[in-house]
Formats: structure tokens, sequence, C-alpha cells
């Protein structure tokens, strides 16, 4: 054999040594065939496989997400409804898993729109709109136990599931938001005449709390009035005798005689002497005028 035939045939296996390299990442399993059939599993690391005989299918086992896709849902109030929904899923990284993958379903994420999509029609068909706005949880724990029990033999595990919207028809949009509007207005309408009740009900306890204080002041007044009235008398019943009752009811005719007050004494009172004294007028002795007119 000549030089350069055995330069063409060590060209030969390097290049079918180098075609023949696969390098699979943490992230992905392999699946080895040969001439169609599986026969080995490859884990992350350094591969060959013989070129043109084996083929090696590798497949992603972190968490991925397929979207559902937007689409028109009637609801059980006959209303049409958009609805798009998210599926993160994974694939088990077990070897029987990823043959099941492979071999038991034909592009999962293909069949996993399509399923999600159909199941997403039977569960919004038979609510209403407004209760499917509100039972978000309750469809999407739906959708992700019937995704997890249909795709039980495909060797994936669906992580979870995630409603991203449930859009009325415009008119139907337009006519929600003004009942919100008006429900909101109504609340508002209803807390500012509360608001307004007890403020005015707390004006009332404190009228009432004010008249209150002004009729207790009133009675400690006349209590202290009657108190002092009291005192008063028992003070004249027991010290203002004789000269002193005179010499206080003189005191009460001088502040008469200041105001320009009329004073009414009683007559025959010793008190008409003293004020006649006080005024320079002498005493009239009446027993001792008549009975000298008698004698005349």
């Amino acid at each position: 054999m000549s030089l350069s035939g055995v330069y063409v045939i060590i060209a030969v296996i390097v290049i079918l040594f180098l075609s023949g390299i696969r390098i699979v990442r943490p992230t992905h399993r392999g699946l080895t065939e040969r001439l169609g059939k599986y026969v080995r599993f490859a884990k992350p690391g350094f591969h060959w496989i013989f070129p043109v005989i084996e083929k090696m299918y590798q497949i992603n086992i972190t968490e991925q997400m397929v979207d559902a896709e937007p689409q028109e849902i009637i609801t059980n109030d006959n209303l049409n409804a958009r609805v798009d929904a998210q599926v993160y899923f994974k694939v088990k990284e077990e070897e029987n898993e990823i043959k099941k993958s492979i071999y038991n379903v034909n592009n999962y994420q293909w069949q996993i729109v399509n399923l999600a999509r159909t199941t997403l029609r039977n569960i919004i068909g038979t609510m209403s709109l407004k209760s499917a706005n509100s039972e978000r949880s309750r469809i999407n724990t739906e959708l992700l136990k019937t995704l997890t029990t249909e795709t039980a033999h495909w060797g994936i595990d669906v992580v979870r599931t995630e409603l991203k919207e449930i859009d009325p028809p415009k008119d139907v949009q337009e006519t929600m938001n003004k009942v919100v509007k008006a429900e909101n207005e109504k609340i508002a309408a209803v807390d500012f005449a509360t608001a307004t009740e007890t403020d005015a009900d707390g004006q009332k306890r404190s009228e009432i709390k004010k008249a209150e204080g002004v009729r207790q002041a009133r009675i400690l007044q006349a209590e202290g009035e009657a108190q002092a009235i009291k005192l008063v008398n028992e003070a004249a019943e027991k010290y203002f005798i004789g000269n002193a009752q005179l010499l206080r009811r003189i005191q009460m005719v001088e502040e008469a005689f200041k105001l320009n007050a009329k004073v009414v004494v009683p007559a025959g009172s010793d008190l008409v002497n003293v004020i006649g004294e006080m005024g320079g007028i002498l005493p009239i002795n009446i027993k001792k005028n008549l009975y000298d007119g008698d004698k005349l």
C-alpha cells in the first residue's frame, strides 16, 4: 500500500471519529439508537457513536414552558371569552422516563399545548364568565390535575399551570366596567353617609354633654346658694339679735339709699327712729302728744 493510501485511511478514520463525538450537557440526557433500535442511555459527558449506523437523541430535562395560545371559549352564560394559559413541565431524568418521552408520545410539547386547550374548553365551558374570572385558582387546579393524569405515561412531570387571561368581549367588558364603577360610587356614597351620620351623632352627644354640664352647674350653684342661705339664716338666728339685727338692717337701708331704691319700713319699728336720726329728724313721741292733747 502506498503512502498516500495510508494517509487517506487515516483521514477517513479521523473524520469518522470526529463526526461520532457527542457531548451531553448536564441539562440533557441522551438515547442512542443503532439502525433504529435503542441500544444505550447517555448521561452527561463525552460519548462516541458510530456515524451513520448510530444516532443519539438528546432530551432537555430542565423545566420548560409552553403557551396554550389564546382561544375563544363560549362560557355557560353564552359569552365569548378569550382564554390563554401557560403550562410548566419537565422531562424526568431517569432512563425509562426519557424513553417514554421519545417512544410513547410524538412531540410531547405540541401534545401538551393541545391537551391544555381542550381541557380549558371543557372546564370554562361549564362556568359563567364571572365565576371563571373569580375562580382562577380552581381552573388552574383542575387543568393541572387533568394534564398530570393524561401525561403520566409520557415520562414528563407537569409542574404547574397558570391562567394568563380570561378576557370578555369588548362590549361586555365596558358594561362590566360601568357596573364596577357604579358599585364603587355606591359604596363611597354609603361610606360618606355613614361618616356624616357618625359626625352628627357625635355633635348630638357633645351638645347633650354640654347641656348636662350646664344643668349640673346650675344645680351645684343652686345647692351652693341654698347652703349659703342656710348658713346665713343660722348665723342670723344665732348672732344677729337685738342691736346686731338693727345694725344689719341699717346697712341694708344705706345700700338701698345709694341705689336710689324705695324702702318700706314698718311703722313702730326701731328702725324708724334710727333713720330719722340719720336724716336729722327727731322722733315724735306720739303717746306724749296724745296725752298733752287730751290734757288741753
